[in-house]
């Protein structure tokens, strides 16, 4: 693209993930026998040369787990300082499946009974949506994580179209909330907007009298070991081994990204992790083991989607999406995209099989975003057994 423009990335980040059937029902197959081997499929391997080859992204790797065990695969390059090749075990920004860690505690203090789905944003946080039309007695907590609760998103701001003019800047939650409130209304019901999240957040804060970021630490990320997923806060530089981020500037450049206060994506954005803490948690979640099966069921239940906003076919639930697989049923979970320019994305598909799929430069062309596509489908539906 021309200009690296934070909305219309976005526009193309959200994509998700597991069965189409329920979490208890992931059936394992027999292990493979003496004369097979589990390894990445010629498919991820093809797509993964088109991103970086002929896409012309720096970086692209996968990872999965599944009946034949863990496999990965990768192509391109980490660091383009360096030359240091991409792999799976570098930390990232997963931007937007940052929703779906928010979307589990939310469920988890309803199962708590400490708060209400269907109860409004005003019942929690009164007066904080009440002006230019948009009123909290009206919107429910349900809305929010489904984002069908008719607010705009912050990042649709005029200011974003350009997001490296702001990459050192830090924002709070209430500031991006009242600019969000400044907009105009959306036209569709369904309409995907980070400040959905930025509400929960503060209504998790509310409710338990500690930050939604401590809430997801203390619930989610340390009892699942997530040891390389952390909350950055203000720092710009990601702490450990990590890949560098690239997009294209006006002039068509390639700019390393990595640097970025990532306070303008929260509890909506912001997480820092890996590929392999990326699949442990999407497989503790889909698994049973952070919600009680009624809260995961109405976690999957979604409503039809913007297809222009996310993958054609796609449904979101409560900080879920479902999206068909072309060997049938669907994956369901997230995906995310930074401004620096990593994308990111978790699934667990038919079979229990697991992926996690990471660029570090956004597709900036409907080629690469189809070929982006293809990976996920291949790494969840291609065979993992190749004969010795």
């Amino acid at each position: 693209m021309a200009t690296f423009s934070l909305k219309s990335t976005l526009a193309l980040s959200v994509a998700a993930l597991v069965l189409a059937s329920a979490p208890a029902a992931l059936a394992r197959s027999s292990p493979p026998g003496p004369a097979e081997r589990c390894g990445p499929p010629d498919g991820v391997r093809r797509a993964l040369t088109r991103l970086t080859a002929d896409d012309h992204l720096a970086g692209a790797s996968v990872l999965a787990d599944g009946p034949c065990g863990r496999w990965t695969a990768t192509a391109g390059t980490a660091d383009l300082r360096t030359g240091r090749p991409m792999n799976t075990t570098d930390r990232l920004r997963v931007g937007s499946v940052t929703k779906t860690f928010t979307a589990t505690v939310v469920l988890q203090l309803a199962a708590e009974h400490r708060l209400s789905l269907d109860a409004t944003v005003d019942r929690y946080l009164p007066g904080l949506i009440d002006t230019h039309g948009y009123d909290g007695r009206r919107i429910t907590v349900r809305q929010l994580l489904r984002h069908t609760s008719g607010l705009p998103d912050y990042l649709d701001a005029p200011e974003w179209e350009h997001p490296e003019r702001l990459r050192y800047r830090h924002f709070e939650a209430g500031e991006l909330v009242a600019r969000a409130l400044e907009l105009p209304r959306p036209q569709r019901s369904w309409h995907y907007a980070t400040t959905n999240y930025l509400v929960l957040g503060l209504i998790v804060q509310k409710v338990t009298g500690h930050s939604a970021e401590d809430e997801i630490g203390s619930r989610v990320i340390r009892p699942l070991g997530l040891r390389d997923t952390y909350w950055p806060g203000d720092a710009t530089r990601i702490q450990g081994p990590h890949s560098h981020s690239y997009f294209t500037s006006g002039d068509g450049r390639r700019v390393d990204g990595t640097d970025w206060n990532m306070s303008l994506g929260g509890v909506g954005g912001a997480l820092v992790s890996t590929q392999g803490d990326l699949t442990r948690f999407a497989t503790a979640l889909l698994g049973g083991r952070l919600l009680p099966a009624a809260r995961l069921a109405e976690m999957e239940r979604t409503v039809a989607a913007d297809p222009d906003r996310l993958w054609p076919g796609a449904r979101y639930g409560l900080g879920l999406i479902s999206s068909p697989l072309s060997c049938g049923g669907v994956w369901w979970g997230h995906a995310g995209t930074v401004p620096g320019g990593h994308r990111a994305l978790v699934a667990v598909g038919p079979g229990g099989r697991s992926v996690a799929v990471a660029l570090n430069q956004v597709p900036d062309s409907l080629q690469a975003e189809r070929d982006f596509r293809h990976l996920v489908d291949t790494s969840l539906c291609d065979s993992e057994r190749t004969s010795v």
